[in-house]
């Protein structure tokens, strides 16, 4: 069966202005633009090299809240990119794992991370140690040794704060978590993609919390998944630059 003309218009738009159609069932509401330097990853997509990417946190990125796997948000964001650059070797892995604070991911840092020579890491963290009532200066601590290893072996990082979701806007110093990351990202040179200032926004366009985070209160649903990775992708876009890629 054919497709509707208005649908093939879409998708090729999508495809022109470089935006990958990483579409929910529902329209995502207005995101902001968050800038991205990655600077690894805009070089390897620029001379044809592979890029691999590796989400990594705790239950938000494994994907607590989701459907199935491929409603997670870093399955929907190697099939947002993959589409937006059909030229491009890239993969996205999910390293993530529920229930982790940054002590326990720092513990499995080398065998899930380093050892696979990741040309990106999206790093997700703070919501547990809100909850389990991690002092901020601890989880800073931590952070800033595993961003450094990182940027020693010429890995790009990006950072990722907690969704603003009932049970972390009702613990206490919470916002301390997200001046933390804040700071580590002006002090280490590398870029936050704020959940944080998303939802807000989100909410600002009158979207209520129910229509992003499940029940539980705490991760977000498919649609939440679905336009955190759509905004991802589009800032992850703008930073790879001009999609002149090299022929394989």
């Amino acid at each position: 069966m054919r497709a509707p003309l208005a649908t093939l218009l879409l998708g090729l738009g999508l495809l022109v202005s470089g935006l990958a159609p990483v579409r929910a069932a529902e329209p995502c509401p207005p995101s902001p633009t968050q800038h991205l330097a990655m600077p690894a990853t805009r070089a390897a997509l620029a001379q044809g090299r592979k890029v691999k990417v590796i989400a990594f946190g705790s239950s938000s990125t494994e994907g607590a809240g989701a459907s199935g796997q491929d409603r997670t948000y870093p399955a929907m964001l190697e099939a947002g990119l993959r589409a937006a650059l059909p030229e491009a070797r890239l993969m996205v892995l999910n390293r993530g794992r529920g229930g982790e604070d940054v002590d326990e991911m720092m513990a499995r840092l080398e065998a899930d991370v380093i050892t696979l020579r990741p040309t990106l890491v999206i790093w997700q963290a703070g919501a547990n140690a809100v909850l389990r009532g991690m002092s901020p200066e601890a989880f800073s601590a931590a952070m800033e040794d595993g961003i450094e290893r990182l940027q020693a072996r010429g890995i790009d990082v990006v950072l990722m704060d907690s969704q603003r979701a009932p049970r972390i806007l009702s613990a206490p110093r919470f916002e301390r978590f997200d001046a933390a990351l804040r700071d580590l990202s002006a002090h280490l040179h590398v870029p936050l993609f704020s959940r944080a200032a998303l939802m807000e926004a989100w909410a600002a366009a009158g979207t209520p919390a129910t229509e992003m985070i499940g029940p539980d209160g705490l991760h977000h649903n498919d649609h939440g998944y679905a336009c955190l990775a759509q905004a991802l992708t589009h800032a992850m876009l703008d930073a790879a630059g001009p999609r002149r890629l090299a022929r394989r």
